[in-house]
């Protein structure tokens, strides 16, 4: 649809003022709000025209309006000025600069900032597993009757599992274990791992002592890869919005927020979804909006960051935040980043003498 620059503007400092308010925008709250001089009449009949078109909805009785889903959209595609000021964006640069470790504590602080700093609910998808493969399995030994499993990926995931034993497991068994699994299975993509394991479990019992305890070690550090559920942060800034009022809505918003299909079947057959640019989209659906921004890691695998509201949210100030964390978790973990690279080997090189990346002794 093609609006007039006075539409265009009218309908911008619409859906702002509306996003800080929660209440009907009239004719005469718009008038101080624009950079250009007119009557409340001539704002009333435009207000008419953008209705008419789809784009605002009046509501009930009152004379004000507020925007429609495809307000919002044209207003996202069309006239937001995406922003992070300057003190946010240092204050993230502060908490980023401060730590140092996996992929998932990377992606763990950006949702937290997300949540903190949009009062929205956050949610990261990992990079996908089809795309990862196993690099390194290690088991490293903390007491006599104690261990860590670590699972280490092609894009620089981890996953750690602490295990206590029944009686105390030799260092002769424990390098066997992970020689052996380490021989056979560097190099398998982590969704088949699983598989492939089952398919050891003979050889592993004939060849290693204590083979069943230490068999399901790795194997639980393994299925916490395989579980792939999205990771939600800030629940509990749903109650604070308005639009989510309706204990039924919400309910059912919380359902789809803890299981894993329901998730990818609402974020995959939505009403309406517009490219915003070539990192960043918007889901609508109903009166929930969903927006995304994407990362790429070792590898090129992707990953996705994203921010679930009410389709009154501060698109701009989400957006900025959203592509700047984007961008800090791509310059350690990046394709073409070096030093995202150099972070993997550190957790692969401290794993086998019991370190995590950064140096921190994890058997203390």
């Amino acid at each position: 649809m093609d609006l007039t620059k006075r539409q265009e503007a009218i309908l911008k400092s619409l859906v702002e003022r509306f996003t800080c308010t929660a209440e009907p925008v009239g004719s005469k709250t718009l008038i101080p709000l624009l950079d250009f001089s007119v009557s409340s009449a001539t704002i009333r009949n435009e207000l008419a025209l953008l209705e008419k078109e789809g784009l605002l909805e009046k509501t009930h009785l009152s004379s004000g309006r507020v925007p429609s889903p495809k307000g919002y959209r044209y207003y996202v595609e069309n006239l937001m000025e995406i922003s992070l000021d300057e003190s946010t964006e240092k204050a993230v640069r502060a908490i980023f600069s401060r730590r140092h470790g996996s992929l998932e504590d990377l992606t763990k602080i950006s949702c937290s900032i997300l949540s903190e700093m949009t009062h929205l609910t956050s949610v990261v998808i990992e990079p996908e597993q089809s795309r990862q493969t196993l690099v390194q399995l290690s088991l490293i030994p903390v007491s006599d009757r104690q261990a860590v499993a670590v699972v280490i990926t092609s894009s620089g995931q981890t996953e750690h599992r602490l295990f206590s034993f029944d009686n105390s497991i030799s260092l002769e068994d424990l390098k066997r274990c992970t020689d052996l699994l380490n021989e056979r299975l560097k190099g398998v993509p982590i969704e088949q791992l699983a598989d492939r394991f089952e398919e050891m479990r003979p050889e592993f019992a004939a060849d290693v002592g204590r083979s069943e305890v230490l068999f399901e070690a790795f194997m639980s550090a393994v299925m916490g890869f395989a579980s792939g559920n999205p990771k939600v942060y800030g629940r509990a800034n749903m109650l604070a919005q308005p639009e989510f009022t309706s204990m039924p809505r919400l309910e059912e918003l919380m359902r789809i927020l803890e299981n894993e299909r329901l998730f990818f079947e609402w974020t995959t057959t939505a009403d309406s979804v517009a490219a915003i640019d070539e990192r960043s989209k918007l889901i609508q659906i109903g009166d929930c909006s969903i927006v995304s921004s994407a990362f790429h890691t070792l590898g090129d695998e992707k990953g996705q960051l994203m921010v679930i509201g009410p389709n009154r949210m501060d698109y701009a100030r989400v957006l900025g935040l959203m592509d700047y964390l984007s961008e800090q978790i791509e310059k350690t973990f990046g394709p073409e980043n070096k030093g995202g690279q150099c972070e993997q080997e550190s957790v692969e090189k401290n794993a086998g003498s019991g370190k995590e990346a950064g140096g921190k002794d994890i058997r203390k």
